[in-house]
């Protein structure tokens, strides 16, 4: 059933969604049926060929905090949703500084992080840097679902072999010992034990995404008795209203 959208006569809203996730992508579909919401949702340009959400799009940054400012002043945005990465923090804080500078509304939707559960052996890192300093002691064939941006982090490991699985080829530098799979999710459970098991993993290492798009590999890896180390999600700006929810993002619309 369709989601409806409180206070679909808003003629004139501009809602900017800075966008790149599943949860964007949601509301960007929420807000485009029947609805008098202009919606314009902001990609950060990494993926070659991104599958686009309905409504406006823009790809590419905005050049800092001085410049989404002046994006958000000169398209007349009235309402700013962050539904950035959990892992783009730097996008989270210009946003938060910009709303300093503009006035205009803004909400983070942000989803709940993963926590282990009963079988789950999970071990902690607070960076990319730090989970390479720990993979050794875990693992000799690795998993690497941290994204193809990070792979520098890990490029002086060279006796642990790595799978790592992109929708575009990554670039170096990169561990020696690296296996690149090429495919864009979502990955169903069936998918990830046979992957885990055809490449006979050892170790899967993830960042602290959240969410259910990408949560199957890690019941994958429970099921199969693997380790698993998760890079910490960094710090947000404490001063910006949160939302877990697009439904909880449509009733802010309504009320603001």
């Amino acid at each position: 059933m369709s989601a409806e959208v409180p206070g679909a006569d808003a003629g004139g809203r501009h809602v900017l969604i800075l966008g790149g996730t599943t949860e964007a992508r949601r509301l960007a579909e929420a807000l485009a049926r029947g609805t008098s919401y202009r919606v314009t949702t902001s990609l950060a340009g990494r993926v070659a060929a991104p599958v686009l959400p309905p409504g406006e799009t823009r790809i590419g940054g905005f050049g800092g905090v001085a410049g989404l400012a002046g994006w958000i002043v000169g398209h007349d945005v009235t309402h700013v949703v962050d539904a950035t990465h959990p892992f783009a923090e730097r996008m989270s804080f210009n946003a938060s500084e910009a709303q300093a500078l503009t006035g205009v509304p803004l909400l983070a939707l942000r989803r709940p992080g993963w926590t282990p559960g009963p079988g789950d052996d999970w071990t902690f890192a607070d960076s990319l840097a730090g989970a390479a300093a720990v993979l050794p002691s875990l693992g000799g064939r690795a998993f690497l679902t941290t994204g193809r941006m990070g792979l520098h982090a890990f490029a002086h490991l060279t006796d642990t072999w790595f799978l790592v699985r992109s929708v575009d080829p990554p670039a170096t530098p990169m561990p020696p010992r690296t296996e690149v799979l090429l495919a864009r999710g979502p990955f169903g459970l069936a998918e990830e034990r046979e992957l885990l098991a055809r490449h006979r993993i050892d170790v899967l290492v993830t960042k602290d995404s959240g969410g259910d798009a990408t949560s199957p590999k890690l019941t994958a890896a429970r099921e199969a008795g693997i380790p698993v180390l998760v890079v910490r999600r960094p710090a947000v700006p404490a001063q910006v209203a949160q939302a877990v929810s697009v439904e909880a993002v449509l009733a802010w619309l309504h009320r603001t």
